[in-house]
């Protein structure tokens, strides 16, 4: 049983999406870690799921109805919103999102989060296009603003037929997020640095050098660190994948915007460098665009970027105790991972293959290999977040040490 949650009381207001289907086995999996849980049902939400399978999932009475007299007899909406240790929204939809935004209070559920004195934690679940749309992302910075924590939302495959970010996270994500909100986990009072994403080195103002990196690995990685317990800085490139709940974000453009928001961030317990950063970057950025002329292609004269990871690696003062950088090959993945270990001084390399039909750069599913001073340690394929919380739990068990 996990500890973290054990006799934690969650609120859990459901809203009205497809996916609040996954509430229920939010439900059920919190339970089983021992956690209680107090479900709110919106009227849209009882469109997808009955009050009583939640009610029997939750050995608790299901709230449905600001106005209902014996509710607020037995518990009013004022004590329930105080209630719990957290208040956590799953699936949050936009409507909901709007309102919390905009501080609204016309049902139960948005009473409550008005009314609330405990931390949120809210998991997003729409259309990509509704989780894009600008007001949807003007809620959502006000939301963060104020303090809630977000879970995802994730990119995956859509009830609508769509593809993008908008689909829920998935359970193991949000009860990552949760542990995160209430733990007193193995990392409690450790501060890990986490970098993830691309880094965009413009060539001219509509231009610019990258690669594919979609930021899930890192994003994962930063989640379970969370979920232990850990304080996360998490500095990440204009990554496809939204940030996670529970950490401290830090965007940044280019891989020098990385580097300076690295050396901010110090001192650190641990720094995991998960970054793709690019090499080059152009010598002179063109102030406006550049056009074609018909006659020659432009002289693009290249510039080595900061190698970030050596730097804190080989740091004489202040070096994190743990290091950990990701070496991202498309041949003889082994031989160059392990020179790269040597030759940036990081205690650990996680190495993957990213060559072309692995389907890794971007995808859901990572195959690593741990390179460390015991060796290499291979582990199999698996989704990045359970790649991210294997490796999450053996820098907690090394930072013991």
């Amino acid at each position: 049983m996990d500890t973290a949650l054990t006799g934690k009381q969650i609120l859990l207001i459901i809203g009205g999406g497809i996916a609040a289907f996954k509430s229920l086995d939010l439900i059920r999996r919190l339970r089983d870690r021992g956690a209680g849980v107090m479900p709110v049902l919106t009227r849209a939400a009882e469109e997808f799921v009955t009050p009583l399978s939640a009610s029997a999932l939750a050995a608790q009475k299901v709230y449905r109805d600001l106005f209902d007299l014996t509710d607020e007899a037995e518990m009013g909406h004022i004590e329930l919103s105080r209630a719990a240790d957290l208040v956590v929204v799953a699936p949050a939809t936009a409507d909901l999102m709007a309102k919390m935004a905009g501080g609204h209070a016309d049902d139960l559920a948005s009473t409550l989060l008005m009314a609330t004195d405990k931390r949120v934690l809210i998991a997003p679940a729409m259309n990509v296009r509704m989780w894009e749309h600008p007001a949807c992302q003007r809620n959502a910075a006000t939301l963060r603003g104020d303090g809630v924590m977000f879970a995802g939302p994730v990119e995956g495959a859509m009830a609508c037929g769509e593809f993008g970010p908008g689909r829920m996270a998935e359970v193991p994500e949000i009860i990552d997020a949760i542990t995160s909100a209430l733990s007193n986990g193995p990392l409690a009072g450790q501060h890990i640095v986490v970098t993830s994403g691309p880094t965009h080195e413009p060539i001219d103002p509509v231009r610019y050098i990258a690669n594919r990196s979609s930021g899930a690995q890192g994003t994962a990685i930063a989640s379970a660190l969370a979920g232990l317990g850990g304080k996360v800085s998490f500095i990440t490139g204009p990554a496809e994948m939204p940030p996670p709940g529970g950490v401290h974000v830090i965007p940044v453009q280019t891989a020098r915007d990385m580097q300076e928001a690295v050396i901010q961030a110090l001192p650190a317990d641990a720094a995991v460098f998960t970054a793709a950063v690019a090499d080059w970057r152009v010598a002179a950025q063109a102030d406006t665009k550049m056009k074609k002329n018909g006659n020659a292609l432009p002289d693009l004269k290249l510039t080595e970027n900061p190698d970030i990871l050596a730097g804190v690696a080989q740091m004489t003062q202040g070096r994190p105790r743990l290091v950990v950088g990701f070496a991202a090959e498309t041949h003889d993945v082994l031989d160059h991972a392990a020179a790269k270990r040597q030759r940036k001084g990081c205690d650990w390399i996680v190495a993957n293959d990213v060559s072309a039909g692995t389907g890794i750069m971007g995808g859901a599913e990572n195959e690593v290999t741990l390179i460390t001073d015991a060796g290499p340690e291979h582990w199999p394929r698996m989704e990045k977040t359970a790649v991210a919380r294997q490796l999450a739990q053996r820098i907690a068990d090394a930072l013991a040490t």
